[in-house]
């Protein structure tokens, strides 16, 4: 990756490590990055980056008449049907063109397919796949009954995924972390980040084991572990180019390809349903994994109970200790929980802010609910402290498990706007975590959370869905192997299509339910 270091060294830095031990040095005296990384990490990221730029070419552009057109491109329903019986699958064969009416000779355009019966409050996901010349076919099964409308949306034609890919991996540092350094009479700011290009004296904050690093410019008359807080601020530069942010204008961004279809109609037709299994962990999820119908999420791979009374989520949670692991998309499920379960008590686990860590207790039924705020980078304008910062797979090493012990892990929103071997990393060094979990206390429930869609139309350099696509296709192959349960809240999003990183209430109640039916 062009101008881009994960880890960099300078002639004079600071070094602080996970035992808060400080040692200044050159790097003529010991590498920055001593060799305690395994060497397959390193060939396990290189792997996946070399698959990815082999998915996402560089389509270079003149013009955007020559870009992908949801006018002109052309979307036909193959062997269609009067109606459709319950079950089927219903398949559609995409056409692509660009704005001068001209065939497409390649894929790549980030697609978003999606029905839905507003009537029942049912929605779904539909399945895109790219024949790489310029024709999808795009599937949907049709879960429900009724009037179904059909979407597909084009979120970004190929040439803007191959701008949003390349911009990202050159580190353009569009993010600047902001450390606090205090004392009893003052405090100073100093600029901090995963790295920095300065030959300033640095702190580094340094996990030699993971390889995971986060540095400050040293602040005079100050010590390194004078840090107290952290926060972000955007830079104003991009590494798009004016032809390619054209691209990204509100106009351009999710437009329908499917404007004129009318609904289809689906009748029961009497079949037979596959009995499904209970819901539990290990199982694969497909895409889609479910659908909603009347606000519920019904998924499509196994059998859900219902936890919707306060005596049924509280007969689950007794003597359970659940750790959450991640952003504030977690964060929302102990907001949920306390006005749900109202046995569950708040503690004040002190601290400012809403980046602290949240706990719910019931000392009567032995029940503690936990979330942790992951380690960096995590982007807010609001201070977090980071005297109780970890990275996931440090604040997992630190859970001794059991059967009553349960671990929820997400990450993906507060990545998007860095290069992506950071995130790969990060998910590789989670995986093994769970590993080394997985040997003292194999009963240990583990639960991934996949990554939301958010707003469509923010910065998309930075936001777009298109980032966390891929991070959930990096997720999805690094954890392939591991005995954890997935919620598919990419799934579950678009189908209540919500399009905001925090969804509203009735998607986490879905959540929640969810991972009940994992742990119980």
């Amino acid at each position: 990756m062009s101008g881009f270091k994960f880890l960099f060294s300078l002639e004079n830095h600071i070094t602080l490590n996970q035992g808060n031990i400080f040692k200044k040095s050159s790097h003529s005296e010991a590498p920055l990055c001593p060799a305690v990384s395994p060497k397959e990490t390193e060939l396990r990221i290189k792997d996946i980056m070399e698959k990815l730029d082999q998915q996402i070419p560089p389509r270079p552009f003149t013009h955007v008449n020559t870009t992908t057109s949801a006018t002109h491109s052309t979307a036909t329903i193959l062997n269609p049907q009067d109606t459709y019986c319950r079950g089927d699958q219903l398949d559609i064969l995409l056409e692509v063109r660009d704005h001068l009416g001209r065939r497409k000779q390649y894929g790549g355009d980030f697609l978003r397919a999606r029905m839905s019966s507003p009537a029942l409050m049912a929605g779904a996901s539909g399945k895109v796949t790219d024949f790489n010349n310029g024709t999808y076919l795009v599937s949907f099964t049709l879960f429900w009954e009724g009037q179904v409308s059909l979407s597909l949306l084009l979120i970004h034609p190929s040439e803007g995924v191959s701008a949003l890919w390349r911009a990202r991996n050159q580190g353009c540092d569009k993010i600047i972390f902001i450390g606090l350094f205090a004392n009893r009479t003052s405090n100073v700011f100093t600029e901090c980040g995963l790295t920095l290009n300065t030959n300033a004296e640095l702190c580094q904050y340094m996990d030699d084991r993971d390889h995971e690093a986060f540095y400050c410019v040293r602040p005079q008359h100050r010590p390194c572990e004078s840090l107290t807080h952290v926060t972000t601020r955007t830079r104003n530069i991009s590494c798009l180019s004016k032809e390619e942010w054209s691209l990204f204008h509100r106009s351009n961004i999710g437009v329908e390809m499917m404007k004129n279809f009318t609904p289809v109609e689906v009748v029961p037709c009497n079949k037979s349903e596959n009995i499904k299994k209970n819901c539990q962990i290990g199982m694969k999820t497909p895409f889609p994994s479910g659908y909603t119908l009347k606000k519920m999420w019904i998924t499509a791979f196994c059998k859900q109970i219902k936890f919707d009374e306060t005596q049924n989520i509280n007969d689950c949670l007794e003597r359970k200790l659940i750790y959450l692991m991640g952003d504030s998309t977690l964060r929302q499920w102990i907001y949920y929980l306390q006005k749900a379960v109202k046995t569950l008590k708040y503690f004040d686990h002190h601290g400012a802010g809403i980046f602290k860590t949240h706990v719910l207790l019931d000392v009567e039924r032995h029940i503690l609910i936990q979330w942790k705020k992951h380690g960096h980078p995590f982007v807010t304008k609001k201070l977090f402290s980071v005297k109780d910062e970890n990275y996931i797979p440090r604040e997992i090493d630190r859970v001794a498990g059991d059967k009553n012990t349960a671990i929820v892990i997400t990450l993906g929103q507060h990545f998007r706007p860095f290069p992506i071997n950071i995130f790969i990393r990060r998910a590789i060094n989670i995986q093994k975590a769970i590993e080394r979990l997985f040997l003292r206390s194999p009963e240990t429930k583990v639960i991934l959370k996949t990554e939301n869609t958010r707003e469509i139309h923010q910065n998309a350099e930075m936001f777009s869905d298109f980032h966390g696509y891929i991070q959930n296709l990096i997720i999805r192959d690094i954890f392939v192997d591991l005995n954890v349960g997935i919620i598919d809240a990419w799934d579950m999003t678009i189908a209540y299509c919500t399009n905001n990183a925090h969804p509203p209430d009735y998607v986490i109640q879905n959540q929640i339910g969810m991972f009940l039916n994992y742990i119980c």
